[in-house]
């Protein structure tokens, strides 16, 4: 057993549960442990391998650090973005319409041009 918080087999002091005493009989000597990281694998997937009191393996997932290759990268392509979506509203939104309008259609865009 990998955690001293889990030694007892059930959360009452005098009743193991038949399922936790079904499961400790099939499982052997691999009850309550937690598997060992595979060899030649580049991430830990059994990093987050938890165990309760009755047996049950839970395995919540550890999420890998995120970093830029270059530092910078972010910010200056987050400027483009919004010299670029201010460009396209002023684009859109302060169209001339002169000549959008006739008496068989309407070319004109419909409502206050992109949100």
């Amino acid at each position: 057993m990998t955690n001293p918080r889990v030694e007892s087999d059930a959360y009452d002091r005098g009743i193991i549960p038949a399922e936790t005493a079904a499961r400790k009989e099939r499982e052997g000597e691999e009850y309550k442990h937690i598997p060992e990281p595979a060899e030649g694998e580049s991430i830990d997937t059994t990093g987050g391998f938890t165990v309760d009191r009755e047996g049950l393996l839970n395995n919540y997932a550890i999420e890998p650090e995120m970093y830029y290759e270059t530092p910078g990268d972010a910010r200056k392509e987050e400027e483009e973005d919004v010299e670029h979506r201010a460009e396209e509203l002023h684009d859109i939104n302060d169209n001339d319409e002169s000549g959008l309008l006739t008496s068989e259609h309407d070319y004109r865009g419909k409502g206050s041009g992109i949100i």
